[in-house]
């Protein structure tokens, strides 16, 4: 079973990781929550499940308004041709529906089956915005309480230039 919203935030609490939530309408796409940017300081996300040519799963965590061209991604991350998951796949292994796709649903990847690629022009922030496992409510924390979640979970992040040039060596 996938992690309520309440079980996350538990473990959030557990991590010591404080955060600070608002509640609002369901939002899909960068600009439905183009006024939450205006209402909520910090870097905003916008989350991308991916499947790779040879079957590895990639969660894309970049600031909301940076390029992701799955073109050249993939060298950039060492994997084979990208295409987005299908939104069962994204069930089974994330716990959350399309359009609610989050850094925080790492807490449903027990198997750790996603290498998480993260863009680094949203390490510029000293706060991050996902939301917290569904699309009707976003989620406050800083910066390095996302990494330091992410790690809890297993999952060592890649820092990369999404939309910069180069490869990883």
């Amino acid at each position: 079973m996938p992690a309520t919203r309440e079980e996350l935030f538990a473990r959030l609490a557990a991590l010591g990781i404080a955060t600070e939530t608002v509640e609002h309408e369901a939002v899909f796409t960068v600009a439905e929550s183009a006024r939450l940017e205006r209402d909520l300081a910090g870097g905003h996300t916008k989350n991308l499940f991916l499947k790779d040519a040879k079957g590895r799963l990639f969660l894309v965590v970049a600031e909301s308004h940076t390029p992701v061209d799955l073109k050249s991604l993939h060298k950039k991350i060492g994997a084979a041709r990208l295409s987005f998951g299908k939104p069962e796949l994204l069930m089974d292994v994330l716990g959350v529906p399309a359009g609610s796709v989050t850094a925080l649903a790492l807490i449903n990847d027990d198997q750790k089956r996603v290498s998480v690629v993260v863009d680094e022009r949203l390490m510029g922030y000293e706060r991050i915005n996902c939301h917290p496992l569904v699309n009707t409510a976003t989620t406050s924390l800083a910066r390095d309480d996302l990494l330091r979640f992410m790690r809890a979970t297993g999952h060592d992040p890649l820092v990369v230039a999404i939309d910069g040039p180069g490869e990883t060596g």
